[in-house]
């Protein structure tokens, strides 16, 4: 491989995903490679910049279809104004889903305690000693 140039073995790896989920992205637009003259893939510095947005964007929840809006075609690159607002504006989407989520599962923490302290405080009283542990941190 020239220098500035991976092949999709060596991408697989270092974001430690299969090359089948490689060829998957590129099936859908979100990578185009070029092709060696033995039909191999060539990704470029760019294609792996594209790459570690799609897999930091799938972590973060995000859908291929709201990756691809962000990122635009591979095909084309997005100007870096257009990119940056689509940015912030899934950004801002998702914030609010992961506040939602995170307030979600507080309240479900509180019940959890109130519930784990009631079985705590009914063993007690059936004569059965026991500690909530979930309650030490």
């Amino acid at each position: 491989m020239e220098e500035g140039t991976f092949s999709i073995s060596e991408l697989a790896s270092q974001f430690n995903i299969t090359t089948r989920t490689i060829r998957y992205y590129e099936e859908k637009g979100l990578l185009d490679p070029t092709r060696s003259d033995t039909n191999y893939r060539i990704y470029t510095s760019s294609d792996k910049t594209r790459l570690r947005l799609i897999v930091r964007g799938k972590r973060f929840g995000l859908s291929l279809e709201e990756i691809s809006q962000i990122l635009g075609p591979s095909e084309f690159e997005n100007s870096e104004v257009e990119q940056l607002k689509a940015a912030i504006e899934y950004g801002e989407k998702y914030l609010v889903r992961m506040r939602d989520n995170i307030n979600e599962l507080r309240a479900l923490e509180a019940d959890l305690i109130k519930y784990g302290l009631g079985c705590v405080e009914r063993l007690s009283q059936l004569g059965e000693k026991t500690e909530f542990k979930a309650l030490i941190h």
